[in-house]
């Protein structure tokens, strides 16, 4: 297992970044080198309307669609070996026109939160999000990524623990979330909180976060 560190760049940066693509509002540049993990690992990538060039080259059997006949989802399956069909000598064939949800990956979210991406299906990520490294202009910007850490240990803790609230169980789910509401943990009067309090605090956050606040 390779896990040399490989800059991440400035988190404060990033989070903006990220918080930003969250909304639907621009993106990240994820600077993945010669890494093709999330391309081999396992992944059902979903084909909006503007992914028709790329479903169009997709192979029939790994095309599959779901949903209402009035509203059909497409979906890229991947090979029996977990590659992406449009991946070939590590090399993506369709980058220009590749799919927006690839567009968007960007596997420093399990970095910032602590977590891994997934399980063993998941390695060649896990390894990169094992060698991320960020930096910090200051103690405040440490700190914060301390909040999104425990925002994240928090959330995957208490999945279902607390009455009327159920949070996200996978790893994307609990890593967005604690993006999301980190604030929380950086709230001096949420100190010494108990566990419900903090819940309903996080879905407060949630809430907030997806109103643009």
């Amino acid at each position: 297992m390779n896990t040399s560190p490989v800059p991440a760049g400035s988190f404060a940066v990033w989070l903006t970044q990220i918080q930003q693509a969250l909304r639907g509002i621009g993106g990240t540049d994820v600077p993945c080198g010669e890494c093709v993990g999330c391309c081999v690992s396992s992944y059902y990538i979903p084909l909006r309307a503007s992914d028709a060039p790329v479903a169009a080259q997709v192979p029939p059997a790994l095309l599959h669609v779901t949903g209402p006949a009035e509203a059909p989802q497409q979906w890229m399956a991947y090979g029996a070996d977990g590659h992406c069909p449009m991946l070939r000598n590590r090399q993506c064939t369709v980058y220009a026109q590749r799919p927006q949800t690839c567009r968007d990956y960007d596997c420093r979210i399990f970095a910032a939160a602590g977590i891994a991406a997934g399980d063993a299906v998941r390695h060649v990520i896990n390894e990169r999000v094992a060698a991320w490294q960020f930096n910090y202009d200051s103690p405040a910007e440490r700190r914060t990524h301390e909040a999104v850490t425990a925002a994240a240990a928090f959330i995957a803790a208490h999945e279902c623990d607390i009455a009327g609230i159920r949070f996200p169980a996978g790893p994307t789910g609990i890593a967005v979330l604690a993006l999301k509401v980190h604030g929380v943990f950086l709230d001096d009067a949420l100190n010494g909180a108990d566990a419900p309090t903090l819940a309903w605090a996080i879905i407060a956050a949630s809430k907030a976060f997806e109103a643009g606040g």
